[in-house]
């Protein structure tokens, strides 16, 4: 809790400063000032007096646009401050999260009726003998007696499992971000919610669900999958929760591969923080499986990726994978900008060709860090002492919190420059990035096969 105390003092400064020395501002006003005063003296390391000891103005629209200019100097010099984005800052003690590495352990386990008997469940039981088992009638009805979540329960969601017989929600087009290219991805929705704790996650979103929710009938998704069936498409887990988080519990890579071995024109993907593999390099495939991982430099992942495994671990589970005859694959998303990042990205980029040759990469996507709006203050009261957030953030062409057109461009080319030292062969594509950035960078967006 110092990291909370810190912030939360240094708020309690800001705000009590810009009440002495603005007396005449309103509400708004004074939110804005003490948000713009408090991030600038947050990332600088430096005292609100020192921010604002420059200042002899009393009109809040120039006191604002210096402010600014102090806060987002890259956007300020390429004119872009047009939608800053400015709410209330909200620290809460009883918010922050507590990172404890412990296994995970639910203390509570709901199933529904209709799983009961099911095999996950009896893995469940046998795998949490000391957690509470209980049988709920649908998990629809437990929410609606269980409305009001906080971002307490959601740190605490770990504590909660749940074991759902889905009728409906397998199967899913990439909800890619308005005006952004597509990569031609579809979704199998294996699971809802993460054990593992990322600061910059967008399932922060939904802080209302009170654990983390798992399918019993994989069966389904088998018997209607024929009805979405297209010819070479590429599917995959990953996007609501960790692909391979449990899998030595749920066991849900086994007849996922299986059934896949059916379908070998179609490229399912395994998307993961993990180094959970060994039911993969048990199990026969086609040949027609990735497993892929986010890759990013061991000191965001220390400072960002909590409870998963570091970047050693993830690249020898890729090795390993690959020589039980699967194809891997690479997802530098997030790109986190700071200072000294294309030195680190570089170590990263050199440590993945020395762990796997390039001919046995399916893909590689490049993303930057990103998210709603409504996220930002999520990760504020979460994780207080973060220093994502200290970036130039501000809403882009999706109205999502984003690095500027200018920085996205210097790290795409960067990036992809390092990849093609490499090979040049390896398909690499951008992701949630409108059509003039892949055009700026030679790229085509087609599928990724």
């Amino acid at each position: 809790m110092q990291v909370y105390k810190k912030q939360s003092d240094l708020l309690k400064k800001t705000e009590s400063l810009i009440d002495s020395r603005f007396p005449g501002f309103g509400i708004n006003k004074k939110q804005e000032t003490v948000r713009l005063v408090y991030e600038i003296s947050k990332k600088e390391s430096t005292s609100p007096e020192n921010v604002i000891k420059d200042i002899a103005l009393f009109d809040f629209e120039k006191i604002k646009q210096h402010l600014l200019k102090k806060r987002y100097p890259h956007a300020y010099l390429h004119n872009y401050l047009s939608r800053p984005y400015l709410p209330k800052i909200a620290l809460d003690k009883g918010s922050v999260l507590e990172i404890k590495k412990t296994r995970f352990y639910p203390k509570k386990i709901f199933i529904e009726k209709s799983a009961w008997r099911s095999t996950l469940a009896d893995r469940f039981r046998k795998s949490f003998p000391k957690a509470e088992h209980s049988e709920i009638k649908s998990f629809k009805d437990y929410l609606k007696i269980h409305r009001n979540s906080s971002l307490k329960d959601y740190n605490n969601r770990r504590e909660t499992a749940f074991i759902t017989y889905e009728n409906h929600d397998f199967f899913k087009r990439c909800p890619c971000t308005k005006k952004a290219v597509g990569c031609g991805y579809n979704i199998f929705n294996l699971s809802f919610g993460c054990i593992f704790e990322c600061t910059y996650c967008y399932l922060q979103e939904y802080t209302n669900s009170p654990g983390i929710i798992f399918p019993s009938n994989l069966d389904r998704f088998f018997n209607i999958f024929s009805s979405h069936k297209r010819p070479g498409m590429r599917i995959g887990t990953g996007e609501f929760s960790d692909s391979l988080m449990l899998d030595d519990i749920t066991e849900y890579s086994k007849p996922i591969v299986d059934f896949f071995r059916k379908h070998n024109d179609i490229r399912f993907e395994f998307k993961t923080k993990s180094d959970n593999i060994k039911n993969l390099l048990n199990v026969p495939h086609a040949g027609n499986i990735v497993i892929s991982w986010s890759l990013n430099p061991q000191k965001i992942i220390d400072k960002n990726e909590f409870l998963t495994a570091p970047l050693n671990k993830r690249l020898k589970s890729a090795s390993e994978c690959i020589k039980a005859g699967y194809k891997a694959a690479f997802h530098f998303d997030p790109v986190i900008y700071f200072n000294g990042w294309r030195r680190e990205y570089k170590k990263v980029v050199d440590l993945l060709f020395e762990s796997v040759r390039p001919e046995d990469i399916a893909w590689i996507s490049i993303g930057t860090l990103r998210f709603n709006p409504k996220v930002k203050q999520v990760i504020e009261s979460r994780f207080p002492g973060n220093r994502i957030l200290d970036g130039e953030l501000l809403r882009g062409f999706d109205n999502k919190l984003r690095y500027l057109c200018v920085i996205r461009r210097d790290i795409y080319k960067y990036m992809l420059g390092l990849l093609s030292r490499h090979s040049k062969k390896i398909p690499a594509y951008l992701c949630m990035e409108d059509i003039s950035m892949w055009r700026e960078m030679n790229l085509r967006p087609v599928a990724i096969l």
